[in-house]
């Protein structure tokens, strides 16, 4: 009768705590896994803030270097058009005769004196011509003729 009792509890109740162990251990190894994968999608999740927060930096960074840059833009701009305007009025007539008479014969006076000078220094020399009045020559020739065909040009 032992044996038949033994036989009957060993048949049914070591399969059922066998049946209750591996289904505890496989439970238990469920939520240790799923305890990983919520650490890792939190570990994922971490990065991709990191990354969405330096990203928005970085774009905060250059909309305000984008900002500098157009002000810096406007501000070379608005020199550049003044700069154009006094050029136009310091070019332009006065409206009173003798400032305008002066202003159109002073330029070509002072050139005519600095060149009646110099030729002074050449006849003083016998025309012999040193290396200053060589790069003088130079340089003069280089503005009349050069810097006024390209600014004819535009360039």
């Amino acid at each position: 009768m032992l044996s038949a009792l033994l036989s009957f509890l060993g048949g049914s109740v070591f399969r059922m705590l066998w049946g209750e162990i591996s289904a505890f251990i496989n439970k238990r190894q469920d939520n240790a896994h799923e305890l990983q994968m919520l650490q890792l999608q939190m570990t994922l999740d971490d990065r991709a803030h990191t990354r969405n927060q330096e990203a928005m930096q970085l774009q905060a960074q250059l909309g305000i270097k984008t900002i500098e840059a157009q002000s810096q833009a406007m501000v070379d701009k608005a020199d550049a058009d003044a700069f154009g305007e006094a050029m136009a009025r310091a070019f332009g007539p006065t409206g009173y005769s003798a400032v305008d008479i002066w202003n159109g014969i002073v330029r070509p006076a002072a050139a005519t004196i600095a060149l009646g000078l110099w030729v002074c220094k050449l006849i003083t020399q016998n025309f012999q011509m040193a290396d200053w009045d060589m790069e003088l020559v130079g340089a003069i020739l280089g503005f009349f003729f050069a810097d006024r065909s390209l600014g004819k040009r535009g360039r």
